[in-house]
């Protein structure tokens, strides 16, 4: 069984209002930055998983993601993987 490291990057979907990203872009223009605009925050997630090959571990870390780590229905997300030694 080989491990691979799994890194997730979870962003809301486009179209939904980012709420967090909004107040920190406005505070930011206050601060003298008006040039940094559509400022958007998601969240960041490493894991390692044991797996046969690379396909089936991103299935697997795809279908947590789908389940518990993510909220598909206001999330997208982006899984890269690394094997481990």
């Amino acid at each position: 069984m080989k491990k691979f490291q799994a890194s997730v990057q979870i962003t809301l979907k486009k179209g939904i209002l980012d709420v967090q990203g909004k107040a920190v872009e406005n505070a930011l223009h206050a601060i003298e930055f008006p040039m940094l605009t559509n400022l958007r925050i998601g969240k960041y997630v490493e894991l390692i998983v044991e797996a046969d090959d690379k396909e089936k571990a991103n299935a697997l870390v795809t279908d947590a993601c789908n389940k518990l780590v993510a909220n598909p229905i206001i999330e997208d997300f982006k899984i890269e993987l690394k094997e481990v030694y």
